[in-house]
């Protein structure tokens, strides 16, 4: 899923890379005692408020994150941001793994220092793995959407945009809709994000190509066959986008977020003419989804950073990577969003279609059963 643009690489390149994390010294009976207390806190009233949890979190002095590129919705300067504001070191591995990647990852190196503290995850991926997470509110929860969150805490939705169709203008025309990718002016030039039974960018891909051929939100089985349609006409180009892909000419064509294509063309202006549409007959939205390990080696830098990550700080940092925070609704109301960064978002037009948990796992099982099938 990640900056690449994908995060799609081997389990084994991530395990490798999380094991020569630094891991932390034997543990005395008072921190022992800490973490226990921090690997059960659901708020941070749970640990005697919030300064008693950054208390906390500096002790353990470390936090494991795990697919977070810095060019994705700016997580970069937001992990900069968090060292700087708590002086807690945040070991980041393996940027672009994918999503199913971070779980694996989890199973594999649990009880290890170098185990992953949090995710960031595409819907069915976090779906399917909600037992592996600890509960956390964090102290603004009441400003995400009821529908944006698990309501024990499981899991919350974070930042997200809209399914878009990135292209090199100089190489090929505009595409006016989802159909047009079918033309011959195409052929060879079309990349996705990823696996879609693996990455979240991918897997919203396929769904908007469903939308954008008569399919819906609970049939994606049109998305698939339009992928299967540009694999047999030769459009279809079996290659992972990457900044150095698209600047060469590799992958003129790519399917991914608003944010990262519009982030590409921000990096690479002068140099290659990328733009981005949003397909007004297949507006797609969707956010990640952070959560916590439940057996995160820092529970209680876990914690800290979602708190830092639903702040005002937090979620205006993730707008200036051209992501939607969850909380953008509330933060306008109180005048603490950043209106101009808000308002250079990508035009949408039409009503956005956001899958529901349902939805997501029929999709998600769907695509398991045939994606392989409709490409191979």
């Amino acid at each position: 899923m990640r900056f690449s643009i994908t995060r799609g690489t081997a389990l084994v390149a991530v395990a490798a890379a999380m094991v020569g994390l630094t891991a932390c010294s034997p543990p005395s009976s008072n921190n022992e005692a800490a973490a226990s207390d921090a690997a059960k806190a659901q708020n941070a009233a749970a640990l005697g408020g919030l300064d008693k949890l950054v208390e906390a979190a500096k002790k353990e002095g470390a936090l494991n994150v795990i697919a977070l590129p810095p060019d994705w919705a700016n997580y970069g300067e937001i992990i900069t941001a968090f060292t700087a504001k708590y002086g807690i070191k945040v070991n980041s591995a393996q940027p672009d793994a994918s999503s199913q990647d971070e779980i694996n990852a989890a199973k594999q190196l649990k009880g290890q220092g170098g185990a992953p503290d949090v995710f960031d995850l595409g819907s069915a991926v976090a779906l399917a793995n909600t037992a592996t997470f600890a509960p956390y509110k964090v102290t603004t929860w009441d400003d995400i959407p009821a529908a944006l969150k698990d309501a024990s805490g499981t899991w919350v939705n974070d930042y997200g945009g809209y399914m878009s169709i990135g292209y090199d203008s100089s190489k090929v025309p505009a595409p006016t809709s989802i159909a047009d990718l079918l033309g011959s002016a195409y052929k060879g030039k079309i990349a996705l994000n990823g696996d879609p039974t693996q990455a979240g960018a991918a897997f919203n891909g396929v769904v908007a190509a469903s939308l954008g051929n008569g399919g819906s939100a609970d049939d994606i089985s049109k998305g698939v066959d339009f992928f299967g349609a540009l694999k047999k006409s030769g459009n279809f180009l079996p290659v992972d986008p990457t900044p150095a892909t698209i600047e060469s000419g590799q992958t003129p064509v790519v399917f991914d977020w608003d944010y990262l294509n519009v982030a590409q063309g921000a990096k690479l202006k002068g140099k290659v003419e990328w733009k981005t549409v949003v397909p007004a007959n297949a507006v797609l939205g969707s956010y990640y989804v952070q959560a916590i390990s439940a057996d995160a080696p820092h529970p209680a830098a876990a914690r800290l950073w979602q708190e830092f990550l639903y702040s005002d700080e937090g979620q205006n940092l993730w707008l200036k990577g051209g992501a939607r925070p969850v909380r953008a609704d509330a933060m306008t109301k109180a005048g603490t969003l950043d209106k101009t960064l808000f308002d250079a978002l990508p035009p949408v037009t039409g009503t956005p279609v956001f899958l529901t948990d349902a939805q997501t796992k029929s999709a998600n099982e769907y695509l398991g059963a045939n994606w392989a099938k409709a490409i191979g």
